[in-house]
């Protein structure tokens, strides 16, 4: 490792809470204090560095104890960092690290990282070929490169929860044994492998959550009762039409965070067209929200892309013939080459383009201050691209910054540290906020681990946060993007965990009810050898959570049942005797558990035995509804309504 890469580290590590440039002024500083060149600096000296100079520096956007922390962490990653592990001596050439960089993030062809490090590489061996110092341009290379892997590693994170999701949803489905069931399968097996090799499929996803709508929408609505006089319409039940609609709802939002997410450089570009993204966000907050809206909004968002690409194609042609003919440097060159990379893959050049234009700006205006100028143009919209990934900034600093490059425009120079401590403000907030959300993430995964052996639908989908929480908590500085995911996973899962340790609570009186040994016991009464509870007690009723067959609210169920060959029976218990079903010795034993359940306050039970699951509900006071089958899905098809209602 060579020295200059020790003092990179710090830049790095806490480019999150002071801007980079403040980092390396302050590093440059300090060792011209010391009568020291900062690419020569050992690690000691660049230790007392970060004690001292950087230390006192991040004190001013945070406390001191995060500040004390983020230096720390610093200090043992330098200590742990060998010549051979942080950065690749340059005794040759630094290129081949590049374009090791640029093969491996070669996937994602549309990512403007990716295109401005294929343009840099073009420029990078012309100058390397004339003997010309690359030195700026591997800096570059290299924060490109881990700015994808930053990226990469948050896509992961976040293909991960959402492969989770899919396969818990995908158990729920796999009985309906239809073809769109098994392109759900294979997609689900794509994505699981592509987790595995550390690739994102975000295609893939999209597409496996259409299906899975589908599929869960099917199911819901399989729930019919025929008009009278048996009449080809049918009527959906009441409560499975609010099922239905809350899952067009959770749909129509998903598309409209994708497409936000998809279009975010064009809504960037055309303020305008965020009139109707904020109508569309206030019909979800409504709940009026539908997917054909979003759809045609895509449309329209679409056409807007194309007629500005080509826009930005024309721009970019007459902006390249001029920069070629005032014999533009090297790094403009980066930037035409990566434009040209984005033009060619579709993708709007919006950051390249002002970036051509205020070089076209400054070397026409020529004299000595014409390189100056450039500096300032680059730094400026080096500040504007930061501060997208802080929450608040873009908005408080995009006057200051058009003002900046009006004046810029003109020919004036101007001085851009106060833009930038507007910058490092919200990025001290930003970090704060960041160790909020840990603190938080911590309190959700330690609660769980209390409450994670009752089972039920809330358990398992608390674990499956808890673990999406674990990953987060791993990331390093977060985009903007996953620092909104981070926070959604928090709010989601603790509010499932209020559920969860409400269901815990309930689970204990029912075990202080019952003694030490006694819940078990009772639950062995089937006889079956290794049974297991396997479902949530709760002290109110829940809403029935699937599609359900009319059937007489007796005791007989339909004659056919949702699955071939699958047995369904059930039974009515009052005052602890069955009234209602057959005399099974199974049902007749369930009976002592349900007299203590009612005692303890209990009003739900689902479990599971060797060979069949069982749901109970209580009627009224001493009075139960009791159903069970060999398959879960049998009983929240056919049985769930009867079970939580009494009606058919």
């Amino acid at each position: 490792m060579t020295s200059g890469g020790l003092s990179r580290l710090p830049i790095k590590m806490l480019g999150d809470l002071v801007s980079p440039r403040a980092l390396e002024r302050i590093m440059h500083d300090a060792a011209q204090s010391r009568g020291q060149d900062v690419n020569d600096l050992d690690v000691s000296t660049l230790e007392d560095i970060l004690k001292r100079e950087v230390f006192k520096r991040l004190q001013l956007s945070v406390p001191a104890p995060l500040a004390k922390k983020r230096v720390s962490e610093v200090l043992n990653e330098l200590m742990k960092t060998t010549q051979e592990r942080l950065l690749p001596a340059f005794a040759e050439s630094p290129l081949p690290e590049l374009e090791e960089g640029a093969r491996r993030f070669s996937l994602y062809f549309d990512w403007p990282e990716t295109q401005r490090l294929r343009g840099l590489l073009g420029v990078a061996r012309e100058e390397e070929k004339g003997g010309r110092d690359i030195s700026a341009l591997v800096q570059e290379g290299q924060s490109l490169i881990a700015v994808m892997a930053r990226r990469l590693e948050e896509g992961l994170v976040a293909q991960a929860q959402d492969l989770a999701e899919l396969r818990a949803t995908f158990k729920r489905v796999e009985g309906m044994g239809s073809r769109e069931v098994r392109r759900l399968e294979t997609l689900l097996s794509q994505i699981d492998e592509a987790q595995s090799q550390g690739t994102l499929l975000p295609a893939e996803v999209e597409r496996a959550r259409g299906i899975t709508f589908n599929l869960r929408k099917q199911l819901e609505s399989s729930v019919v009762q025929p008009m009278p006089g048996g009449s080809a319409p049918v009527i959906l039940d009441p409560e499975a039409q609010a099922r239905v609609l809350a899952l067009e709802l959770e749909r129509s939002a998903q598309l409209l965070s994708g497409a936000e997410r998809e279009f975010a450089p064009l809504l960037r570009a055309r303020p305008a067209l965020d009139t109707r993204r904020e109508a569309l966000r206030a019909q979800q907050q409504a709940g009026t929200l539908t997917a054909e809206q979003v759809e045609a909004w895509r449309t329209e968002l679409t056409q807007a892309r194309a007629e500005l690409l080509e826009t930005q194609r024309t721009e970019f042609q007459a902006l390249e013939a001029e920069l070629d003919a005032l014999q533009a440097g090297a790094e403009v060159r980066v930037v035409m080459d990566a434009a040209r990379h984005g033009l060619l893959s579709g993708t709007l050049i919006n950051d390249e383009v002002q970036e051509l234009r205020s070089a076209h700006q400054a070397l026409v205006s020529g004299g000595a201050a014409a390189g100056e100028l450039l500096a300032l143009q680059r730094e400026l919209l080096e500040l504007d691209r930061s501060a997208r990934d802080v929450a608040g900034a873009s908005e408080e600093l995009a006057p200051m910054i058009a003002d900046a490059q009006a004046r810029l425009a003109t020919g004036e120079t101007i001085n851009l540290t106060p833009l930038w401590t507007v910058l490092e403000r919200h990025m001290g907030a930003a970090a704060q906020q960041r160790e909020d959300f840990d603190a938080r993430a911590d309190h959700v995964i330690r609660e769980y681990d209390t409450v994670r052996g009752l089972a039920g639908e809330t358990t398992q989908r608390l674990g499956r946060l808890a673990e999406s929480l674990r990953a987060q908590r791993r990331l390093g500085p977060m985009s903007a993007e996953a620092r909104e995911r981070y926070a959604q996973a928090l709010e989601e899962a603790e509010a499932l965990l209020a559920e969860a340790h409400a269901e815990y609570r309930a689970a204990q009186e029912v075990t202080s009810t019952f003694g030490q040994d006694a819940l078990s016991g009772l639950l062995g009464v089937f006889d079956v050898g290794g049974d297991i509870f396997g479902g949530a007690l709760d002290s109110a009723p829940a809403g029935p959570t699937a599609a359900s067959a009319s059937f007489d609210p007796g005791f007989g169920f339909p004659a056919a049942a949702p699955l071939a060959d699958e047995t369904l029976e059930s039974w009515v218990i009052e005052g602890g005797q069955i009234v209602d079903g057959s005399d099974d010795p199974g049902a007749r034993q369930i009976v002592a558990l349900l007299t203590q359940a009612t005692g303890a306050g209990i009003t739900r039970l689902d479990f599971r035995d060797a060979s069949h699951d069982w749901a109970a509900r209580a009627a009224a006071p001493g009075a139960w509804r009791l159903a069970r089958a060999a398959q879960r899905m049998t009983l929240d098809q056919v049985a769930m309504t009867w079970l939580e209602t009494g009606q058919a």
